[in-house]
């Protein structure tokens, strides 16, 4: 199953990444938050947001990198023109929660100024070139949010 987005999928596309979704969630959860396939020996973290139409919880695995107040994800979306609803979650409702590993963190949200962002950006395209793939897809500047603990 492949990340990327095909938008003529509408319902077929949601149910497959929805699936692909859990089973990282579940293989997170039970190896200590280690997965394999794509993410293996990448830093990745379970991100629970609150939806911002829907007010349920929704739940979002993804890579992340270690910053000095917190946690940087980011608002790739696999190089789409859109940003993901996860990043939309946040920006309605920036009190949200994270598992690392096997501990779950209280967190606040926000979007790094382009001053911030860009070294924490220029570091994850090093360590990932695929965050360069995802830059050059799109024409939007791809947001990086931090996560501090509440």
């Amino acid at each position: 199953m492949t990340t990327r987005l095909n938008l003529m999928g509408g319902r077929a596309y949601a149910c497959r990444m929805s699936d692909w979704n859990d089973k990282i969630i579940a293989e997170f959860r039970a190896n200590g938050g280690k997965v394999g396939g794509n993410f293996e020996g990448a830093p990745l973290l379970l991100l629970h947001t609150t939806g911002a139409k829907t007010g349920q919880e929704r739940v979002n695995p993804m890579m992340f990198q270690a910053v000095p107040d917190g946690w940087a994800v980011f608002a790739s979306y696999g190089g789409m023109n859109v940003n993901p609803a996860w990043y939309h979650n946040l920006r309605a409702n920036p009190v949200a929660s994270i598992e690392v590993g096997t501990v779950t963190i209280e967190v606040a949200a926000r979007e790094l100024s382009p001053a911030e962002r860009e070294p924490v950006w220029q570091r994850q395209k090093q360590r990932y070139p695929g965050f360069t793939d995802y830059e050059q897809k799109t024409d939007r500047v791809i947001p990086v949010m931090l996560l501090t603990r509440r």
